[in-house]
């Protein structure tokens, strides 16, 4: 009885360590591409280049606040030194 009891355990523990291990090849085999569609893809990619030349760089920032905001950042004030007034025995 324990060895049915054994073979039972081991069996339930590698059911889901088999399951995470299938056999199936999920990866298709991709089909090589023809003479034309390797020349057609490489006019596409000069054209694609091409325009990308034709945009113009951009010489405006474009910060909304640029123009809200001093040029110079003031410096922060000292901190003013705090005094008790009264006393309170702790």
């Amino acid at each position: 009885m324990r060895i049915f009891r054994a073979a039972a355990v081991i069996v339930l523990l590698a059911g889901p360590a088999y399951a995470q291990m299938p056999n199936v090849n999920l990866i298709q085999e991709l089909p090589t591409k023809t003479p034309e569609q390797i020349e057609a893809e490489a006019v596409r990619d000069k054209a694609y280049k091409e325009s990308l030349k034709k945009i113009p760089d951009a010489k405006v920032s474009s910060d909304p606040w640029g123009t809200v905001r001093s040029a110079e950042t003031p410096k922060p004030a000292a901190p003013a030194k705090r005094t008790k007034t009264g006393s309170t025995a702790n």
